[in-house]
C-alpha cells in the first residue's frame, strides 16, 4: 500500500506506519503540503491519504488518483474533503471524533475568558510600559461566572464546553441544535431554545456546528444586531460560519463587545479590520493543539489506514468505501 501523508504528524504515529510491513509512506515537507501541484503529484500513485483539514481532498484529486481507496482525516471535522465525489468513487473516507474535545473545549473556555476580560488588551498594555499605577476603571471587562452562555451546536465539543461553564462557573446554559438533548438538560439544567432568543439572551455564545451549506454565514450583521452590547462571540468551529467584515464592524461599533476567534473565514488570512481591533481575540488555529490531543489524533488516523490496509473495517468511518 503506497500511503501519502500530506504534511508531518507526531513521530510516535509516522514510526507506527513505517513499521507495518507493506506500507510504503511518503510524507511532504510542511511547506510542500501548501503547493496544490505539489500535493496532486504526491496523490497521483497513492492508495490512501493521511489529509489535514487544510488539504483539499476533491474530484480533481480523485481523477488524478485512480488507485485511492481512502482519505483519513486528522481531524473531526471533514468540510475539506468532498464526501459527495468521494462516495460516488467507492472511496473510504475517516475522521477522528472524540479525541479532542476536551482540548477544544477548553480553549473556546480560554477564549471565553480572554476576550471578556480583556487579557491579550491588558498584557500588551503592560508590555508596552504603560502602566504606571493601578486604577478602579483600569481594562475593566466582563463578568463570567453566573452569567448566560448560548452554545450554538450541543455534539461532543458543545457538550465539553456546557460541562467546564456549567459546573466551572456556574453559568446557566442555553443552545440551539436541530436533535434536543433531554440527558444534559436533566442533568446540567441546559435549555433549548432558537437561535434567535438564544442570541438575543446570551451573555457569550460559543460555536460549535459544523460547517455545511446551512451554518455557512450563519452569523452574520443581522444576528450579530441580536446580541447584547456586552456579549462575547467565540468560534472554535469553522471561521465561514461567521462572516468577518460584518462581526468586524459590530467589535468597532460596540454593537457587541468582544470576540475570540481561533478559526477564520478565509484561513490563514484574516479580514485586516479584525488585526486592528483590540476587543477581537484572535488565533491560529489551535484549539486541538495540546500534545496529547494532537498525538491522539494522529493515532486514531493511523488505526484508520492500518485497519484498511490489513482488510479490517476502519474505525471512525465517515464515508464507506467498496475499494
Amino acid at each position: 500500500m503506497k500511503l501519502l501523508v500530506t504534511r508531518p504528524i507526531p513521530d510516535q504515529a509516522t514510526a507506527r506506519l513505517r513499521a507495518e510491513p507493506g506500507v510504503e509512506t511518503t510524507v511532504l515537507e510542511e511547506s510542500a503540503a501548501m503547493d496544490r501541484a505539489v500535493l496532486l503529484d504526491g496523490a497521483a500513485g497513492a492508495d490512501v491519504i493521511l489529509a489535514l483539514l487544510t488539504e483539499r481532498m476533491d474530484g480533481e484529486l480523485f481523477d488524478l488518483s485512480p488507485n485511492l481507496r481512502m482519505v483519513a482525516n486528522m481531524a473531526v471535522g471533514f468540510d475539506n474533503v468532498d464526501i459527495r465525489a468521494a462516495s460516488a468513487r467507492g472511496i473510504w473516507v475517516t475522521n477522528t471524533p472524540g479525541v479532542l474535545d476536551g482540548a477544544t473545549a477548553d480553549l473556546a473556555m480560554a477564549l471565553l475568558l480572554a476576550a471578556a476580560r480583556r487579557l491579550p488588551e491588558a498584557e500588551r498594555f503592560l508590555r508596552a510600559g504603560r502602566y504606571r499605577r493601578w486604577g478602579p476603571m483600569l481594562l475593566t471587562g466582563q463578568e463570567v461566572h453566573g452569567r448566560t452562555l448560548g452554545i450554538l451546536g450541543m455534539g461532543r465539543i458543545g457538550e465539553a464546553v456546557a460541562r467546564r461553564a456549567r459546573l466551572g462557573f456556574g453559568m446557566e446554559i442555553l443552545y440551539w441544535d436541530e436533535r434536543g438533548r433531554p440527558d444534559l438538560e436533566q442533568e446540567l439544567g441546559v435549555r433549548r431554545t432558537d437561535l434567535d432568543t438564544l442570541l438575543g439572551a446570551a451573555d457569550f455564545v460559543s460555536i460549535h456546528l459544523p460547517l455545511t451549506g446551512d451554518t455557512a454565514g450563519l452569523i452574520d450583521a443581522a444576528r450579530l444586531a441580536r446580541m447584547k452590547p456586552s456579549a462575547v462571540l467565540v468560534n472554535t468551529a469553522r471561521g465561514p460560519i461567521v462572516d468577518e467584515a460584518a462581526l468586524a464592524a459590530a467589535l468597532r461599533s460596540g454593537a457587541i463587545w468582544a470576540a475570540g476567534l481561533d478559526v477564520f473565514e478565509r484561513e490563514p488570512e484574516v479580514h485586516p479590520d479584525l488585526l486592528e481591533l483590540d476587543n477581537a481575540v484572535l488565533l491560529p488555529h489551535i484549539a486541538s493543539a495540546s500534545i496529547p490531543t494532537r498525538l491522539a489524533m494522529a493515532q486514531l488516523a493511523v488505526d484508520n489506514v492500518l485497519a484498511l490496509h490489513r482488510g479490517e473495517d476502519p474505525p471512525t468511518p465517515v464515508v464507506r468505501g467498496t475499494r
